[in-house]
Protein backbone atom coordinates (compact mmCIF):
# COMPACT_ATOMS: atom_id res chain seq x y z
CA UNK A 1 0.00 0.00 0.00
CA UNK A 2 3.04 2.42 0.83
CA UNK A 3 4.51 1.63 -2.52
CA UNK A 4 1.85 2.66 -4.57
CA UNK A 5 1.32 6.23 -2.88
CA UNK A 6 4.00 7.63 -4.57
CA UNK A 7 3.10 6.89 -7.51
CA UNK A 8 -0.75 8.53 -7.13
CA UNK A 9 0.36 11.91 -6.77
CA UNK A 10 2.93 11.90 -9.78
CA UNK A 11 0.34 10.72 -11.76
CA UNK A 12 -2.24 13.72 -10.93
CA UNK A 13 0.39 16.22 -12.22
CA UNK A 14 0.22 15.00 -15.62
CA UNK A 15 -3.44 14.97 -16.12
CA UNK A 16 -3.82 18.61 -14.43
CA UNK A 17 -0.71 19.49 -16.92
CA UNK A 18 -2.60 17.83 -19.67
CA UNK A 19 -6.18 19.41 -18.85
CA UNK A 20 -4.23 22.72 -19.10
CA UNK A 21 -2.94 22.34 -22.76
CA UNK A 22 -6.33 21.19 -23.68
CA UNK A 23 -7.91 24.29 -22.08
CA UNK A 24 -5.40 26.72 -23.86
CA UNK A 25 -5.67 25.19 -27.16
CA UNK A 26 -9.31 25.39 -26.91
CA UNK A 27 -9.03 29.10 -25.44
CA UNK A 28 -6.70 29.71 -28.93
CA UNK A 29 -8.54 28.29 -31.46
CA UNK A 30 -12.03 28.90 -29.78
CA UNK A 31 -11.16 32.86 -29.95
CA UNK A 32 -9.62 32.83 -33.39
CA UNK A 33 -12.09 30.68 -35.08
CA UNK A 34 -15.08 30.51 -32.96
CA UNK A 35 -15.86 27.88 -31.44
CA UNK A 36 -18.80 25.90 -33.67
CA UNK A 37 -16.09 26.66 -36.28
CA UNK A 38 -13.76 24.25 -33.93
CA UNK A 39 -14.07 20.83 -33.84
CA UNK A 40 -13.22 19.20 -30.53
CA UNK A 41 -11.27 16.55 -32.82
CA UNK A 42 -9.21 19.90 -33.76
CA UNK A 43 -8.38 20.37 -30.13
CA UNK A 44 -7.48 16.79 -29.08
CA UNK A 45 -4.83 16.59 -31.92
CA UNK A 46 -3.54 20.77 -31.67
CA UNK A 47 -3.31 19.83 -27.72
CA UNK A 48 -1.63 16.49 -28.21
CA UNK A 49 -3.53 14.55 -26.02
CA UNK A 50 -5.09 11.37 -26.41
CA UNK A 51 -8.76 11.42 -26.80
CA UNK A 52 -9.78 9.22 -23.43
CA UNK A 53 -7.38 11.69 -21.50
CA UNK A 54 -9.55 14.67 -23.57
CA UNK A 55 -12.88 13.27 -22.20
CA UNK A 56 -11.90 12.42 -18.82
CA UNK A 57 -11.72 15.83 -18.36
CA UNK A 58 -14.48 17.54 -20.65
CA UNK A 59 -17.53 14.90 -21.07
CA UNK A 60 -18.87 17.21 -23.89
CA UNK A 61 -17.38 20.20 -25.54
CA UNK A 62 -20.18 22.25 -23.58
CA UNK A 63 -17.96 21.29 -20.22
CA UNK A 64 -14.90 22.60 -22.46
CA UNK A 65 -16.59 25.51 -23.79
CA UNK A 66 -17.64 26.65 -20.34
CA UNK A 67 -14.38 25.71 -18.91
CA UNK A 68 -12.95 28.33 -21.80
CA UNK A 69 -14.70 30.85 -20.71
CA UNK A 70 -14.04 30.67 -16.86
CA UNK A 71 -10.76 30.81 -18.03
CA UNK A 72 -10.89 33.14 -20.16
CA UNK A 73 -12.82 35.64 -17.67
CA UNK A 74 -9.49 35.14 -15.22
CA UNK A 75 -6.98 35.63 -18.05
CA UNK A 76 -9.12 38.84 -19.06
CA UNK A 77 -9.81 40.37 -15.99
CA UNK A 78 -5.86 40.14 -14.26
CA UNK A 79 -4.71 41.57 -17.81
CA UNK A 80 -7.40 44.32 -17.81
CA UNK A 81 -6.98 45.26 -13.98
CA UNK A 82 -2.93 45.11 -15.11
CA UNK A 83 -3.39 47.47 -17.90
CA UNK A 84 -5.82 49.94 -16.01
CA UNK A 85 -2.95 50.55 -12.71
CA UNK A 86 -0.35 50.80 -15.47
CA UNK A 87 -1.85 53.29 -17.01
CA UNK A 88 -2.39 54.96 -13.75
CA UNK A 89 -5.20 53.40 -11.90
CA UNK A 90 -8.10 56.18 -12.86
CA UNK A 91 -10.49 56.88 -15.31
CA UNK A 92 -8.32 58.72 -18.14
CA UNK A 93 -7.19 54.96 -18.04
CA UNK A 94 -9.74 53.05 -19.57
CA UNK A 95 -8.46 54.62 -23.12
CA UNK A 96 -4.92 53.52 -22.99
CA UNK A 97 -5.82 50.32 -21.45
CA UNK A 98 -8.20 48.96 -24.19
CA UNK A 99 -5.67 50.09 -27.05
CA UNK A 100 -3.32 47.99 -25.67
CA UNK A 101 -5.82 44.87 -26.72
CA UNK A 102 -7.78 46.33 -29.75
CA UNK A 103 -4.56 46.88 -31.63
CA UNK A 104 -3.36 43.76 -30.38
CA UNK A 105 -2.70 41.17 -33.63
CA UNK A 106 -4.67 38.66 -31.58
CA UNK A 107 -7.53 41.11 -30.87
CA UNK A 108 -10.99 39.54 -32.47
CA UNK A 109 -13.39 41.06 -30.46
CA UNK A 110 -14.78 40.00 -26.79
CA UNK A 111 -15.02 36.06 -26.55
CA UNK A 112 -18.20 36.70 -24.30
CA UNK A 113 -19.93 38.85 -26.61
CA UNK A 114 -19.18 36.39 -29.16
CA UNK A 115 -19.68 33.30 -27.53
CA UNK A 116 -23.12 34.87 -26.47
CA UNK A 117 -23.81 34.97 -30.10
CA UNK A 118 -22.56 32.09 -31.26
CA UNK A 119 -24.12 29.75 -28.47
CA UNK A 120 -26.45 31.94 -26.21
CA UNK A 121 -29.62 30.58 -26.92
CA UNK A 122 -28.52 27.30 -27.02
CA UNK A 123 -26.49 26.94 -23.97
CA UNK A 124 -27.63 29.58 -21.49
CA UNK A 125 -24.38 29.11 -19.21
CA UNK A 126 -23.02 30.93 -21.66
CA UNK A 127 -25.26 33.95 -20.79
CA UNK A 128 -24.48 33.73 -17.11
CA UNK A 129 -21.00 33.59 -17.41
CA UNK A 130 -20.74 36.56 -19.50
CA UNK A 131 -23.30 38.57 -17.51
CA UNK A 132 -20.54 37.97 -14.64
CA UNK A 133 -17.86 38.72 -16.52
CA UNK A 134 -19.40 42.09 -18.05
CA UNK A 135 -20.62 42.64 -13.92
CA UNK A 136 -16.93 42.04 -13.00
CA UNK A 137 -15.76 44.66 -15.96
CA UNK A 138 -18.01 47.02 -14.75
CA UNK A 139 -16.88 46.75 -11.00
CA UNK A 140 -13.21 47.13 -12.20
CA UNK A 141 -14.14 50.37 -14.38
CA UNK A 142 -16.11 51.82 -10.81
CA UNK A 143 -13.13 51.42 -8.53
CA UNK A 144 -11.03 53.97 -11.13
CA UNK A 145 -14.14 56.48 -10.14
CA UNK A 146 -14.00 59.26 -7.79
CA UNK A 147 -17.15 58.64 -4.82
CA UNK A 148 -20.22 59.84 -6.35
CA UNK A 149 -23.91 59.35 -6.16
CA UNK A 150 -23.70 57.93 -9.50
CA UNK A 151 -20.54 55.72 -9.52
CA UNK A 152 -22.82 52.40 -10.14
CA UNK A 153 -24.65 54.14 -12.87
CA UNK A 154 -21.85 55.85 -14.55
CA UNK A 155 -19.42 52.45 -13.99
CA UNK A 156 -22.60 51.02 -16.01
CA UNK A 157 -22.65 53.60 -18.74
CA UNK A 158 -19.01 53.28 -19.08
CA UNK A 159 -18.80 49.86 -19.50
CA UNK A 160 -21.53 50.01 -22.14
CA UNK A 161 -19.55 52.63 -23.97
CA UNK A 162 -16.18 49.79 -23.47
CA UNK A 163 -18.12 46.95 -25.41
CA UNK A 164 -19.50 49.12 -28.00
CA UNK A 165 -16.23 49.64 -28.87
CA UNK A 166 -14.97 46.29 -28.76
CA UNK A 167 -17.58 45.86 -31.25
CA UNK A 168 -16.76 48.57 -33.73
CA UNK A 169 -12.93 47.26 -33.29
CA UNK A 170 -13.50 44.26 -34.29
CA UNK A 171 -15.11 45.07 -37.52
CA UNK A 172 -13.14 48.52 -38.14
CA UNK A 173 -9.51 48.32 -40.03
CA UNK A 174 -8.00 50.64 -37.30
CA UNK A 175 -9.70 50.73 -33.63
CA UNK A 176 -8.66 54.72 -33.81
CA UNK A 177 -12.51 55.61 -34.43
CA UNK A 178 -13.33 53.30 -31.71
CA UNK A 179 -11.25 54.45 -29.14
CA UNK A 180 -11.81 58.14 -29.95
CA UNK A 181 -15.82 57.39 -30.02
CA UNK A 182 -14.70 55.65 -25.96
CA UNK A 183 -12.48 59.27 -25.17
CA UNK A 184 -15.47 61.29 -26.05
CA UNK A 185 -18.09 59.26 -23.86
CA UNK A 186 -15.68 58.79 -21.36
CA UNK A 187 -15.56 62.58 -21.27
CA UNK A 188 -19.20 63.59 -21.38
CA UNK A 189 -20.16 60.85 -18.75
CA UNK A 190 -17.38 62.40 -16.31
CA UNK A 191 -18.52 65.70 -16.96
CA UNK A 192 -22.32 65.15 -16.14
CA UNK A 193 -21.87 63.84 -12.72
CA UNK A 194 -18.56 65.39 -11.72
Amino acid sequence: MDAAAPTAAPAEAPASAARERILRTAHDLFYRDGIRATGIDRVIAESGVAKLTFYRHFPSKNDLVLAFLDYRHARWMEWFEDALRRHGGHTRALVPALAEWLRSEAYRGCAFINSVGELGATLPEVNEITRRHKQDMTEAIARLLPPCRQRRQLAADLATAVDGAIIRAQFDADPKAALASLERIRKALLASVL
